[in-house]
């Protein structure tokens, strides 16, 4: 074998490999991405690792006899096994396989039949059997790809039991990926907390009746509520009896039974006694001829259980700011209440400047309060925020606010510093860059890339002074967004005169600060 590829830029994903290297369709590689999705399963039950190879498209030049000698194949993909040493510690991703040195490989796609090579190889100083799986398109297609079961001998093994029943049971899988019925795509499993051959493997005969539960899977069953032996007796009943809610117990029994019949792959959650449990049943037809079914059991009690708890902490969260946002609601009508019944001007702007803020800090609390992972769609937020300022910061005045481009989501850690900057700005833009005028325009425009969120709020008022410094700006407002910019956001501001006419105030964010 030669390792080939690019070394300047590696080629890693199987997508990206097949794409680069193989004229196979659509339909072939998506059933190649199943295969390699399901194939630990394989490994863990052959105690072997799984090499998948291709054929490139020079590889289908034919002599009379077959393959030219020369052809290559490609190893594409590569899966160890946890139960066993592993006969390729290097990595096979990238490696020829010519037809001289391993014309199994290559029958393989000829013949369509599973073969063991006669005699064993030695391979980097390690003694290795293989058996070659040809993997066929759903529906009795063409041989797309090639599976290489290799055998590390050197790690002795006991011929005990479970090891029978795993390699039968691996035989039948394989034997089904010869045939083009396993995987498929509506059996493929994606769920977090599917379970593995090490969690638990129960191998049923066509009448649903246990042949062999491995010592996890019993243990599994005896935390549902089984005490007695599972071996013999009918695995559905045995998961509706366990089943604290009768329609989840007849929904896992009925997904059992559906194995048997052939239905492909199902999962089911099951609950009992206080534990919880995750099943998958797989069918196992090889040649098309039932031969019973495989059930995977994995224990996720813990799992759930900090499920649950990380469900009631977020709830907590929420209602949290639920409340936070209540009572600052109720604070701002406090505010407003007392600012009408002032009868000093300046106590008055005053108040109605402390009413705007405490609004701005309750609706992002209120946004907090409807997010399921503590972010806000602060774009949101400011089109809600935006057309109060106007009757709250100058009444009577119809000056027009738009926003361009998207401030996009962001944590609840800068989302409640980020909303007061961007309300200071406008509301300062309102009051000062329109003290004599009765209209114009305020425009807050946003532009974020991966690393940076830069906000500028422009206007069309009249202008800045010429004394104007942002570091001896007297006003309460601007003291506050360079605070929050310096402090809370690790940011940058700049207030600069507009290239017209009015000012630019530009806002620059790091995303990638703290976390972000």
């Amino acid at each position: 074998m030669i390792a080939v590829g690019n070394r300047g830029r590696p080629v890693s994903t199987l997508s990206n490999l097949l794409a680069a290297h193989t004229a196979l369709s659509g339909a072939a590689a998506a059933h190649l991405q199943r295969v390699v999705a399901e194939w630990q399963l394989l490994a863990d039950l052959s105690f072997a690792d799984f090499l998948l190879w291709v054929r490139t498209p020079q590889d289908t030049q034919r002599s009379g006899a077959g393959l030219v000698d020369g052809a290559d194949l490609l190893c594409v993909a590569q899966c160890r096994p946890t139960t066993t040493a592993t006969a390729h510690p290097e990595d096979m991703v990238g490696v020829r396989a010519s037809a001289s040195q391993h014309p199994q490989l290559y029958r393989a796609f000829a013949d369509t039949t599973m073969r063991r090579e006669d005699q064993p190889r030695w391979h980097r100083g390690r003694s290795v059997r293989r058996e070659v799986v040809p993997v066929r398109e759903p529906g009795g297609g063409e041989v797309v790809a090639v599976l290489g079961r290799d055998t590390n001998l050197a790690a002795p093994r006991v011929p005990s039991t479970l090891e029978v029943s795993y390699t039968a049971v691996a035989a039948d899988l394989c034997q089904m990926v010869a045939d083009g019925t396993f995987p498929t795509a509506e059996g493929r499993d994606e769920g977090r907390s599917s379970p593995r051959v090490g969690d638990g493997l129960v191998r049923i005969s066509t009448s649903g009746r246990v042949l062999y539960a491995s010592p996890n899977a019993a243990s599994a069953f005896h935390r549902l509520g089984w005490s007695e032996e599972l071996v013999g007796v009918d695995l559905a009943a045995v998961v509706r009896e366990v089943a604290d809610d009768a329609f989840e117990g007849a929904e896992a029994a009925e997904h059992v039974r559906g194995a048997l019949a052939g239905t492909p792959s199902q999962r089911a959650e099951l609950e009992g006694h206080g534990a919880t449990a995750v099943l998958r049943a797989l069918p196992l037809h090889p040649r098309g001829v039932p031969s019973g079914a495989l059930v995977l059991v994995r224990d996720v009690t813990d799992v759930r259980r900090r499920d649950r708890a990380l469900l009631s902490k977020d709830a907590t969260i929420r209602e949290i700011h639920h409340r936070v946002k209540n009572n600052l609601q109720t604070v701002a009508a406090l505010l407003r209440l007392q600012a009408r019944r002032t009868p000093h001007v300046e106590a008055q702007e005053a108040l109605t400047e402390s009413v705007r803020r405490v609004t701005s800090i309750a609706l992002v609390h209120e946004a907090l309060a409807a997010s399921v992972d503590e972010k806000v769609d602060i774009d949101d937020v400011l089109d809600r925020v935006l057309p109060m300022m106007n009757d709250v910061t100058r009444p009577g005045a119809r000056v027009a606010m738009r926003r361009e481009g998207e401030v996009g989501v962001l944590s609840a850690v800068m989302a409640t510093p980020l909303v007061m900057v961007l309300t200071e700005l406008v509301a300062n833009a309102l009051e000062h860059g329109f003290a004599e005028r009765s209209s114009g325009t305020v425009v807050i425009a946003a532009t974020r890339t991966a690393a940076q969120l830069e906000v500028e709020v422009r206007d069309d008022g009249r202008g800045l002074p010429e004394t104007f410094s942002l570091e001896r700006a007297p006003g309460l407002g601007l003291q506050i967004v360079r605070t929050l910019v310096d402090s809370e956001l690790a940011g940058s501001l700049r207030i600069l005169p507009g290239e017209d006419a009015g000012t630019r105030a530009v806002l620059r964010v790091p995303l990638q600060h703290r976390g972000r």
